[in-house]
């Protein structure tokens, strides 16, 4: 199949969505499919003086997102695409973006008539009320709506938003895993090196948390859940490993924290195995890849019961799970991970028996099927 893959968050550094689709491209490429991927260029890119997009990428123009500005948005090029899918027509265009681009796209699929899948990667309705933006909220959500019925299919990363999406009038849903690189994250790139410049001794309970830092990932709690393990490990370290609009207030009010800002690659995994306990409060994950990371790193990993987690953590056992969105029963997860103390060994070792199951080549088997199922093809 010749694919056209419209995004927004591309190269894979740019974030866990980004990895996703650079998973899935190459997925695609290693199977003999030819895939370009349509895009802006993003700021990493542009900082670093980037210019070669890339043999297979077609760049348009970009500007910074509002709120986001890490990021750059794809302009409504749809003349563009037009000309494009004339000269070069691809089998399926796949939209992981519902902005400018992806709507510029969408049009100019329908124009020529070419299949069209989406999938759905972020909560912007939700994201909405951290901004001071609540009133758009349904509006967003009207547009979400409008915009995935008007393609084949809508891939989704986990079976409750499914179901959350359907039940808001989404149609032709599908479950699009996300797989877990368990040779890169693992245990074995746990580094007391590492650990002593974050002040930790042996036997110092190192709490971690990997993700953006800002309102949407509902850090206040994460924070709260630290300190209520400190009270009872006076030892106990917080390392924060991400960058975002909160981090400056946060370092403010929290000096004794460890900030180690982005990590990537290598470095990203090291942090992870070199810590004990996975705090992650956020209630905007479409999936949460840092979930499946932290499992695939052995952590004991406490976080609400959706998307990943209710996916993959078996309260407990391979890690702790609280009610969705109930405050409480996260600080009582806390507490149970301490009174746990004792079989932190057991579910580490459970964490990483269950990432080493969440394999990327399933994903691709379901990515492959559903556009050659929109394509007219039988693969």
């Amino acid at each position: 199949m010749n694919i056209a893959l419209v995004t927004e968050t591309f190269p894979p550094e740019v974030n866990g969505v980004a990895m996703t689709l650079s998973r899935l491209v190459g997925g695609m490429r290693a199977r003999g499919h030819t895939v370009e991927v349509v895009r802006p260029r993003q700021k990493v890119e542009l900082a670093a003086g980037v210019t070669d997009a890339g043999a297979l990428d077609y760049v348009v123009p970009g500007v910074p997102i509002p709120f986001y500005s890490a990021l750059r948005m794809g302009l409504p090029v749809t003349g563009a695409l037009k000309k494009r899918w004339r000269e070069r027509r691809p089998d399926v265009v796949h939209i992981a973006t519902e902005g400018p681009l992806g709507l510029a796209a969408l049009r100019a699929a329908h124009l020529l008539k070419l299949p069209v899948t989406s999938s759905f990667h972020t909560n912007f309705h939700q994201y909405g009320g951290h901004y001071g933006l609540t009133l758009g909220r349904d509006l967003a959500l009207r547009y979400l709506r409008w915009f995935h019925n008007r393609t084949r299919c809508t891939m989704v990363p986990a079976s409750d938003l499914k179901a959350q999406l359907a039940a808001d009038g989404f149609e032709r849903l599908v479950v699009l895993a996300r797989g877990v690189d368990g040779t890169l994250f693992t245990p074995a790139k746990r580094s007391e090196t590492l650990r002593a410049e974050w002040g930790a001794a042996e036997g110092d309970p190192v709490m971690i948390y990997v993700g953006r830092v800002a309102a949407e990932k509902n850090l206040a709690l994460a924070v709260e859940a630290f300190l209520e393990l400190q009270r009872v490990e006076p030892r106990a370290k917080f390392v924060l490993v991400g960058d975002g609009p909160e981090r400056a207030a946060l370092e403010k009010a929290h000096p004794d924290f460890h900030y180690a800002g982005m990590r990537r690659g290598e470095e990203l995994a090291a942090h992870y195995a070199s810590a004990d306990v996975f705090a992650f409060a956020s209630v905007t994950e479409t999936f949460g890849n840092v979930v499946t990371e932290a499992l695939a790193s052995g952590l004991v990993v406490l976080a609400y019961d959706y998307a990943a987690t209710r996916e993959h953590v078996r309260d407990g056992v391979n890690g702790f799970a609280a009610k969705f969105g109930d405050r409480e029963a996260f600080l009582a997860g806390v507490r149970t991970v301490l009174a746990r103390r004792g079989d932190w060994p057991m579910i580490r070792e459970e964490a990483r028996k269950t990432a080493k199951d969440i394999t990327w080549e399933a994903i691709f088997d379901v990515y492959e099927r559903e556009l050659g199922a929109a394509a007219g093809r039988i693969l």
